[in-house]
């Protein structure tokens, strides 16, 4: 992959494209295209997710009116109540929840969620944004269905000074109002396969939809651009394994496209996979490069060396990556993410700050090297030397983290 190329990539993708968008698709057909090109066919594969059209979302507080954006399938409906800023989750500060709308800190997760929810919150408020910076950016957010659970509560996201604001003057009483309409849509994956001398399969995965407010240059158009420099590089080379490349939509809204690629598999598929490698967010000008393996941890190993042989540097561990090798080593593929991990004042993701004016187009040609290089190794192995079978203590970090279990603190 040259710079040439990916410097023109980054441009034709400089648009947000959120999972189940026209512009998803819109991307999914670039990507496709950029297939065609090396001479490879790919598919559109499509599968279902939840869906709104925002027709209103007003918030005010003590009766004034502050900018907001309404939680995308968390329901229609007015609730007027008195406003509580959850400052800490132990179980006095989630006491006082009951009959209030809530603040809290940060993303909503599925704990949090359900931890107002059981103590009696009637509606939140999430905030985003960097009080630092001078944009009033809001980001918008989903009620996502597996938090959600069908018990939904109406929510907004406002920016971090608004929410310095509100409580630094001590206001008392909020109201929200939110009106949509929710359907199901589609969202795709993009899928291609190099053939090899056995059906044994490597998958190599990366996201290529973006947030609401991002044009995903680092996040992830990087890893796609990724993809398609494995392909171009294995497209010409002998391959014992057969390669399966996947492009996944949705990833940013709870890795919906690789959930719903693996769900869609037999179990005779399944063992026929051998091994995932995801790229998510590589070639950034500043940063430091991991493998994060959910997996044996002989592969952690097996990196180090490898890089030090061909003069690469890298950090290793044995984890979860909260990205789409996740769903793979769910069920029970081993997994490993290559990414390249830039300091928050040098690159930022799912914001408008998120552009290619983060990126290296040369490191990331770098990175994709290093990355060919290593599954060179993989690709035509007399047999794939990672165990098939995921480590019981990785199996339990699966489980927090897909939120079967909770994690204690």
């Amino acid at each position: 992959m040259t710079i040439k190329k990916i410097r023109q990539i980054l441009k034709d993708t400089a648009y947000s494209r959120t999972g189940g968008s026209p512009e998803e698709l819109k991307c999914a057909e670039y990507i496709a295209s950029k297939c065609e090109e090396l001479g490879v066919k790919a598919e559109i594969s499509q599968f279902k997710v939840d869906m709104a059209d925002l027709k209103r979302a007003e918030l005010t507080v003590d009766g004034t009116p502050i900018a907001c954006r309404g939680y995308l399938c968390c329901g229609s409906g007015e609730v007027e109540a008195e406003l509580y800023y959850l400052r800490n989750t132990d179980k006095f500060s989630l006491s006082e929840c009951k009959g209030k709308i809530v603040m809290v800190d940060g993303y909503l997760g599925y704990w949090t969620y359900h931890d107002i929810l059981d103590n009696g919150a009637v509606g939140f408020i999430t905030y985003d944004g960097d009080a630092n910076y001078p944009d009033r950016d809001i980001d918008r957010r989903e009620l996502r269905s597996y938090v959600s659970e069908g018990k939904k509560l109406l929510g907004v996201n406002i920016n971090a000074k608004d929410a310095i604001s509100i409580i630094n003057s001590g206001r008392k009483n909020a109201k929200i109002s939110i009106e949509q309409e929710e359907y199901e849509g589609e969202s795709r994956n993009v899928i291609a396969e190099l053939k090899g001398d056995t059906d044994e399969v490597i998958v190599f995965t990366a996201h290529y939809d973006s947030t609401f407010l991002s044009q995903g240059a680092y996040d992830n158009m990087s890893g796609s651009i990724g993809l398609l420099g494995i392909a171009e590089h294995f497209i010409n080379r002998p391959r014992r394994h057969t390669l399966r490349f996947i492009w996944c939509g949705s990833e940013e809204r709870g890795l919906l496209g690789s959930k719903a690629y693996t769900d869609s598999l037999s179990e005779d598929e399944l063992k026929k996979i051998v091994l995932n490698i995801n790229l998510d967010m590589i070639g950034s000008i500043m940063g430091r490069f991991i493998a994060c393996c959910t997996c044996e941890e002989k592969l952690v190993y097996y990196i180090e060396y490898f890089a030090s042989e061909v003069g690469f540097g890298i950090s290793c561990r044995q984890d979860v990556y909260s990205s789409d090798s996740t769903p793979f080593a769910d069920k029970g593929v081993p997994s490993l993410s290559f990414a390249r991990l830039a300091p928050h004042n040098t690159a930022t993701i799912h914001n408008s700050y998120d552009t290619a004016k983060v990126m290296s187009a040369r490191r990331t040609a770098e990175d994709i090297d290093f990355i060919c290089a290593f599954s060179e190794r993989m690709v035509n192995a007399a047999k794939c030397p990672v165990d098939r079978e995921i480590p019981e203590n990785v199996k339990k970090k699966i489980d927090y983290y897909l939120f079967r279990e909770r994690e204690k603190k």
